[in-house]
């Protein structure tokens, strides 16, 4: 998300080569990223540095209105015409996950899925997925996605944002559809990085940016950050590792996507994939994040 924008080319191309090198293959875009500079500047790196087939290449459909000849949104036409733009900014002819950004009420939900199912048959993309919808939009395009089914959905998941275990998790299950946490270490917060203030190079300090690091600093966060700063102490690691392999073994999840900025955050977030939570350490996090649950997501008692 921040490839175009506070991460330029030679840093993008920095941790692309690192994520590689460790055996990463997901790489997520989208096209409203940068307004298209992020897609644009990864095709630019798939041609020049990585092998466009070792990477299973991720993007994104916006579905805001426009102003354009087709309104924008989910329908077939802006759909579509988003698809050909992300593709010729990534310079490729296909991407291997095609995902819808978000749920669009105003148009009917069987144009939207038809104009899935035609990205799939035309080979512009190999599978299609969702992203930010409620539980029952989730089953509800699953159960109508028969031709080409969805396979995965991005959420925000974290410890300090569990709401998706209401509701999106059971959905996903139901339906085999994989989840990819989005935001996975609380916008930032779960670093711990803000326990003591906004470091001046923080998204916490950008004006662009502070609101969406502000909704995670609140007093529930902050007894969570305290003890995953705990946990990572006793494991000899950093909170970062900690909260991201928490969310790494949850059910359902695939694997989390991290937005880093540069080589060293995402250095950082690979090294989660050294420790393992031992199950005290888990139960002991369960509970201090743990969120309500009642009618009807539990029933009956």
């Amino acid at each position: 998300m921040t490839w175009g924008g506070d991460t330029d080319a030679d840093e993008a191309a920095s941790q692309l080569v690192a994520f590689v090198d460790a055996g990463g293959t997901l790489v997520d875009t989208a096209d409203i990223y940068g307004e298209g500079e992020s897609e644009r500047m990864l095709g630019a790196l798939l041609a020049d540095l990585v092998p466009r087939e070792d990477i299973v290449l991720a993007t994104k459909a916006v579905a805001r209105r426009t102003d354009g000849p087709f309104g924008g949104g989910a329908s077939r036409g802006a759909l579509l015409s988003a698809l050909d733009g992300s593709l010729r900014r990534l310079g490729t002819d296909h991407v291997d996950l095609w995902q819808l950004h978000a749920w669009d009420t105003t148009v009917p939900l069987e144009e939207t899925l038809a104009a899935l199912d035609y990205a799939v048959h035309s080979g512009k993309v190999r599978y299609t997925g969702i992203s930010n919808y409620s539980g029952w939009q989730v089953a509800t395009a699953a159960a109508r996605s028969t031709a080409h089914p969805i396979v995965s959905t991005q959420m925000e998941y974290s410890l300090v944002q569990r709401g998706v275990e209401r509701e999106v998790v059971p959905a996903c299950e139901y339906h085999g559809i994989g989840l990819l946490p989005w935001a996975p270490l609380g916008r930032g917060v779960l670093t711990g990085k803000y326990r003591t203030g906004t470091p001046a190079d923080s998204r916490g300090a950008s004006p662009a940016y502070a609101g969406y690091v502000e909704q995670h600093r609140t007093d529930r966060a902050a007894r969570i950050v305290q003890a995953v700063a705990t946990a990572a102490d006793g494991l000899g690691t950093s909170p970062l590792c900690v909260a991201l392999a928490w969310v790494r073994d949850r059910p359902g999840v695939v694997a989390p996507v991290v937005g880093a900025r540069d080589t060293g955050q995402l250095t950082g977030s690979l090294a989660a994939e050294e420790i393992t939570l031992p199950p005290a350490i888990k139960a002991a996090l369960d509970d201090v994040s743990a969120i309500e649950f009642g009618y009807p997501e539990r029933w009956p008692k």
